[in-house]
């Protein structure tokens, strides 16, 4: 049972299912195939990073640089974008703008991690240009970058927690005082960090007694999906599309 939504993003009968970097089949991911290919399976969440360019383009692509998913190499922040459109990931695929990927899939809602600093103002620049307040949510591993974005935007935007955020979430799960912030809609995270479980049965029911939803990442075996879904998360990310739509089926939730 998902807990009621705070904001419009979360507006979906039952738990998400999310499609990580929009799968990632052919090492394909973040790229428009890789999307294309998870709506074409059912896929409306879907879950990207942006960097941003030396010239100022707002990509999605997961990594710093290019090296370890193209055919080029360079750090983007000190590439522009005209070179950087000629990489191709897997030796196939351009990299996207992220405007382009929202304009080809208006009825996707995108889970967007703002990997760098320096993507953050044109990121919430196309938001409030775009319209795009009830299809994204912001997240990062930098609390203090959601927060600001959040104190930037209000209540409009919708954010995760990042990883502060998380260990003051889980600190109160197990009944510590510890300070979190009061505008998240969800707290985004992985099953365990490091062999520790974060995500058991006290941390959903703290997170849900907030109002807050669990979105779980990244999750790729059935049987972890089917524990997962058993403590009553919210959404589970994955690479594996086939592998979690199959088990939504089963548990009669895919929408």
């Amino acid at each position: 049972m998902t807990t009621e939504p705070r904001h419009p993003y979360l507006d979906h009968p039952g738990p998400i299912p999310f499609a990580h970097r929009g799968g990632t089949a052919e090492g394909l991911e973040n790229t428009a195939a890789a999307f294309r290919r998870a709506r074409a399976q059912g896929y409306r969440y879907l879950e990207t990073d942006v960097h941003l360019t030396r010239d100022g383009e707002l990509i999605a692509f997961h990594d710093a640089a290019l090296d370890r998913l193209t055919d080029a190499s360079g750090r983007i922040a000190e590439l522009p974008w005209a070179e950087v459109r000629q990489a191709r990931v897997a030796g196939r695929e351009p990299i996207p703008l992220f405007e382009d990927l929202v304009a080809e899939f208006p009825e996707a809602r995108w889970n967007v991690d703002v990997k760098a600093e320096a993507a953050l103002t044109p990121f919430l620049d196309l938001v409030r240009a775009a319209g795009l307040w009830d299809r994204v949510c912001l997240g990062s591993f930098s609390e203090s970058r959601v927060a600001r974005a959040q104190r930037l935007c209000g209540p409009r935007l919708a954010t995760s927690y990042g990883t502060a955020g998380v260990l003051g979430l889980r600190a109160r799960s197990l009944g510590l005082p510890w300070p979190v912030r009061e505008t998240a809609v969800c707290a985004q995270v992985p099953a365990s960090q490091y062999g520790v479980p974060v995500v058991d049965r006290r941390f959903v029911r703290r997170a849900h007694a907030r109002g807050l939803q669990v979105h779980v990442w990244t999750v790729n075996e059935a049987e972890r999906m089917h524990r997962l879904l058993d403590l009553g998360v919210d959404a589970v990310m994955t690479d594996r599309l086939d592998v979690l739509r199959a088990v939504f089926e089963e548990r009669g939730i895919w929408v």
